[in-house]
């Protein structure tokens, strides 16, 4: 594994750290606003973090890196918006394995020689832990995983593509607040009657748990990983959200979950091992983020 691919497959695995908690501690404001109006308020609260923080200035990017930005942003939008709705209707479990198909497609896409038999490890992970032949599910509810798995594998791309062409964070500073503009459009209406300031307060830390830190180190993860190593590497998700279950919510696995852990991580070392993409390590993501930042004044 060369230190390229390690560094890349530690800020993935922190940034899905990060989503599950984010999501586990997203239960109350989800009963209390909708599972739309919570993703709302994340997003609204991500896109005005970034817009102040970095203050981005899209005049000076190409054409083509702000339109790979403003599409990010709405793929972004697309996955918190339908994967919030699947949630509402579907377990965790099945909702993520679901959405998971998004990037597993990407990896099968992308891989080459034997890069392509972890994918097929990862899928019969994903099976294992979540059990899909034990009952039925919401039709609705499948639907809004499949899209939100499709938004998925067009943010991996997309992702990839921003942080190739656009320095430190400012292409998430763009794609942000296009997602939180989509969003407004969507739930913004009918979320904003039910909004108290200890709501907001609530937002604002979720944002920065899911989707803010997530997402920036999804954003140099991709700069060190190949798109179908990130993709397979992704396959973590269900396993560490059963992880979290079990510490948070006191979710005791079975053994099927326990041997779909082990195929998920046996998935994620062998992609993140020939993962690396071609060329020189990119620079820390704390040396760009500081060089993304504007100066005093």
């Amino acid at each position: 594994m060369t230190p390229s691919s390690r560094s890349g497959a530690a800020l993935a695995v922190v940034a899905m750290v990060c989503v599950q908690l984010g999501l586990a501690l997203s239960v109350t404001l989800i009963d209390t606003v909708g599972a739309q109006g919570a993703a709302w308020l994340r997003l609204a609260w991500a896109g005005l973090l970034f817009a102040a923080v970095v203050r981005p200035r899209p005049s000076r990017f190409t054409r083509r890196a702000l339109l790979a930005c403003v599409a990010l942003g709405v793929v972004t939008a697309g996955i918190t918006m339908l994967f919030m709705a699947a949630v509402a209707r579907l377990p965790l479990g099945t909702a993520s394995a679901l959405e998971f198909l998004g990037p597993l497609g990407v990896a099968v896409a992308r891989g080459r020689g034997g890069r392509a038999g972890w994918p097929l490890l990862a899928g019969a992970g994903v099976l294992l832990l979540t059990e899909p032949w034990h009952g039925g599910a919401d039709p609705a509810g499948v639907a809004y995983a499949l899209g939100a798995a499709v938004c998925w594998a067009a943010y991996i791309l997309l992702t990839q593509r921003v942080g190739d062409e656009v320095s430190g964070v400012q292409g998430l500073a763009v794609s942000m607040p296009v997602a939180a503009l989509v969003a407004t459009a969507v739930a913004g209406p009918s979320t904003f009657p039910l909004l108290t300031p200890e709501l907001l307060a609530v937002g604002l830390g979720l944002a920065v748990l899911l989707p803010a830190v997530p997402f920036v180190l999804e954003l140099y993860a991709l700069r060190r990983l190949t798109a179908a190593a990130f993709g397979t590497l992704m396959s973590l998700e269900p396993a560490i959200a059963l992880v979290v279950g079990l510490v948070a919510l006191r979710q005791v696995p079975g053994w099927a979950a326990v041997a779909g852990i082990a195929c998920v991580v046996a998935a994620g070392v062998g992609a993140t091992r020939q993962g690396a993409r071609p060329g020189a390590a990119p620079p820390s993501p704390a040396h760009e983020l500081a060089g993304a930042l504007p100066g005093p004044g």
